[in-house]
């Protein structure tokens, strides 16, 4: 994973769920681009293999290593010594997110919790935490991972589609009263991507079904988020904050 361009660099980038999945791919493509980027999530194991790669293209803190910090966004005590352990941040990306399927008839608590904490609290406070910091250095960027299910609707995800709803709101009502100090809060939305997780569903009738009803005819790669990524994480979106970029083939844009 070679620097493949100066565009981020002397900027330092936290990224959380960064231990697999799209936030793994987010700290690639920001060390890629110059930034130091600290790892975040729970997975021990899981991140230091991810530093250890980050590493070996020579994108590194002062200290000549990837920082790791453990952190449960659900977790207050964990969020309480982020600032700390992280350092001074110019880039949040919070992806760290889960998700529930089921009937909202039947949707357990438990179920709706776990999404809320994760995906809207664990959000709020995880950039609650690296406000201060960004504040007194004059600014900063946030980018919240939300999603198209937080801007038009689904059967089956009530709580993940109802905590992206928010994750779309947050960034509007942090944009509004952060901008003061300098901090841009600016959202994501992917829509249908190919991963790990999913790729079983894309290759039964269903989901083909599903690829269909997107114009492009095409679900996203991971790369399709890399433009859209650097842009809101870098100084190219100075003049942008309250945003939210749908990077989904055009799925919002279809016929109903």
């Amino acid at each position: 994973m070679p620097v493949v361009s100066e565009q981020l660099r002397g900027k330092r980038a936290l990224v959380t769920g960064a231990s697999s999945g799209l936030g793994a791919h987010f700290a690639r493509v920001l060390a890629a681009h110059g930034a130091e980027v600290v790892l975040a999530a729970r997975r021990a194991e899981a991140l230091e293999a991810l530093a250890r790669e980050i590493g070996a293209a020579g994108v590194v803190g002062a200290d000549g290593a990837v920082r790791c910090v453990a952190l449960d966004v659900t977790d207050a005590a964990s969020r309480a010594t982020l600032a700390d352990a992280a350092g001074p941040v110019d880039i949040l990306v919070n992806n760290a997110g889960v998700a529930r399927e089921g009937a909202a008839l039947r949707h357990p608590e438990a179920d709706w919790d776990a999404v809320m904490d994760t995906n809207l609290k664990g959000l709020f406070y995880v950039a609650q935490a690296l406000a201060p910091g960004m504040r007194e250095r004059g600014g900063g960027s946030i980018v919240n991972v939300a999603s198209i299910l937080g801007l038009r609707q689904a059967g089956g995800v009530v709580s993940y589609a109802v905590s992206k709803a928010g994750v779309v709101q947050l960034t509007k009502t942090l944009a509004l009263e952060w901008a003061r100090y300098g901090i841009r809060v600016n959202a994501l939305a992917p829509g249908y991507f190919d991963t790990d997780i999913n790729r079983g569903l894309w290759e039964t009738e269903a989901g083909k079904a599903m690829i269909q009803r997107i114009p492009q005819r095409r679900l996203g790669q991971l790369e399709d988020l890399d433009g859209p990524l650097l842009l809101l994480a870098s100084d190219a979106s100075r003049y942008m904050t309250g945003s939210v970029l749908a990077v989904d083939g055009g799925h919002l844009v279809n016929t109903l």
